[in-house]
């Protein structure tokens, strides 16, 4: 080997060197970057668990106050519920009719259950021709009075098929609903039941025959 090779093969020796070490030192700045982190996920995650676990000990204060003045917070919406349908059921009893439509009979969870289905209609009202199915909802939604029309039709004629051949009338009965649920209703022709004063108005001036 000549000495200029020597000299080349050093010099390309030392370069080596000191491209890995400068590669050693950007890794160490990597490595502490990631380590610094992580550190900082952990003590995220440590914060987030213990927001948790202090909203967890909160609930189950307020729970327990509320269960020692009588309140469970898994029957409050059956309450509301309950509340609702004997409200609108005790005023349509005095009254069992849908537009003008007049009604004979009237009931209150009709139930019904088959091998395959099972389903319950919160106030019914019949005459010899005509069903009137009534839902209720302490806060009525748009998909409340999906459900009636896409769903609860057919169960009610496929639970009671001796009213198979019966025109079936629908309504939604709440103390409380928005515009747009109301427009959505009337434009399906679903009959609107809501508590003005001390009597229920209804507005069915479009029903429509399912």
């Amino acid at each position: 080997m000549t000495d200029n090779e020597l000299k080349e093969l050093v010099a390309g020796l030392a370069t080596s060197n000191a491209e890995n070490a400068k590669m050693f030192e950007e890794t160490k700045i990597l490595f502490k970057q990631t380590d610094k982190q992580f550190k900082q996920t952990d003590k995220k995650m440590l914060e987030t668990d213990r927001m948790i676990q202090e909203n967890a000990a909160e609930l189950r204060k307020t729970e327990e106050i509320l269960k020692n003045l009588g309140i469970h917070i898994g029957g409050m919406a059956n309450s509301h519920g309950q509340s609702t349908e004997e409200y609108f059921y005790n005023s349509l009893a005095e009254n069992p009719r849908l537009g003008n439509i007049k009604f004979d009979e009237i009931s209150k969870n009709l139930h019904n259950k088959l091998p395959n289905l099972e389903d319950e209609f919160d106030i019914t009202m019949f005459n010899g021709n005509n069903i009137a199915l009534i839902e209720c909802k302490y806060r009525a939604k748009e998909e409340d009075v999906i459900k009636l029309i896409e769903k609860k039709v057919n169960n009610f004629r496929t639970l009671f098929p001796f009213y198979a051949d019966h025109t079936i009338y629908l309504g939604i009965a709440s103390f409380s609903f928005d515009a747009r649920l109301e427009k959505f209703a009337k434009t399906n022709g679903v009959a609107i039941l809501r508590q003005q004063g001390n009597v229920v108005e209804i507005e069915a001036d479009n029903l429509k025959a399912y």
